[in-house]
């Protein structure tokens, strides 16, 4: 049993792995319905709960998605609607959810209920989101970087905005797959400390910046996510902290030529990103989003011993 609360539960040769199966498995499919099963059908007889405390579209679908196409099913609990919602404790439910599926995904906002759902449960827990990180999403981009050509080891990507669940996550996987992440953002808005430390100390290189050209320059792949992450408090003074780092033509020009613009969606076009870049060539967040169901199959074997 293995739980995939954050990427380092994998480590970076397990991760490179489930980018090497992804792209096997994604190959294999193509040209096939969607829900069509793979012709191994390697999770055949096993269920999946998927616990939504936030809302989602994404991770929805593509973890749905991808238990039908491995040969498993999905079984969607939304807390307002299960004992969750009426204070039933998340140590008494990983114990019953454990009898009753195979493994549990959960999407959620505090870190330290995934922490305690897993601490109970005698089944695999997948990290849907919380505010402190989103590896999920993280292999979905690793998988889109290396489809387009990218090496991950000396990778230069840069991150324009706020240091929320998405940057702590690619900072991680800096260090995990030795590459470098130039975080631009104002101050007071930095990510996790503790993720850039980690993230140093594994050989990973992250650089802090306040200014977006600097962030850019001689980047391969542009990354920025909403200013105001789902849940977390905003308002007109943290959007104006964000102004100078809108991910437009002028700060794609600035970036390495032919340069990658990723955005985990959904956008809000106008504000981190504007329309001409995240609807242009340079533009791959629809393979992105796509990828979050090949990337979510492999996760899912990982954690179930079978990869």
């Amino acid at each position: 049993m293995r739980d995939f609360l954050n990427l380092s539960d994998a480590g970076g040769p397990a991760l490179a792995a489930m980018i090497n199966d992804a792209i096997d498995r994604k190959s294999a499919r193509k040209a096939w319905p969607k829900g069509q099963v793979d012709a191994d059908a390697p999770l055949a007889g096993h269920v999946l709960a998927m616990i939504f405390e936030k809302n989602s579209t994404r991770t929805r679908v593509s973890f749905d998605m991808a238990m039908r196409q491995l040969g498993g099913s999905a079984l969607i609990l939304e807390a307002g609607s299960t004992q969750i919602g009426r204070g039933e404790t998340i140590a008494d439910t990983a114990r019953v959810l454990s009898r009753m599926v195979d493994a549990i995904m959960i999407r959620t906002d505090d870190h330290a209920k995934i922490e305690e759902l897993a601490h109970y449960a005698d089944v695999p827990v997948i990290n849907g989101l919380t505010d402190l990180s989103h590896p999920c999403q993280i292999v979905a981009d690793l998988l889109t970087i290396v489809e387009g050509g990218f090496a991950l080891p000396g990778l230069q990507l840069a991150w324009l905005g706020d240091g929320n669940n998405v940057a702590n996550s690619l900072i991680e996987a800096a260090g995990l797959m030795k590459f470098t992440i130039r975080i631009g953002g104002p101050a007071g808005y930095e990510p996790d400390t503790e993720f850039i430390a980690r993230a140093r100390a594994a050989g990973g290189e992250v650089i802090l910046t306040q200014d977006p050209a600097e962030a850019v320059a001689g980047a391969q792949v542009v990354v920025t996510d909403t200013w105001v992450s789902m849940g977390q408090p905003g308002g007109e003074k943290h959007v104006a902290a964000m102004q100078p780092y809108q991910v437009n033509q002028a700060l794609m020009a600035a970036a390495n030529p032919g340069a990658m613009f990723l955005h985990c969606l959904p956008a809000h076009r106008g504000e981190e990103v504007t329309d001409d870049v995240i609807d242009s060539n340079q533009s791959a967040v629809w393979d992105e989003a796509e990828n979050r169901i090949h990337g979510q199959k492999s996760v899912l074997l990982w954690a179930l011993g079978k990869l």
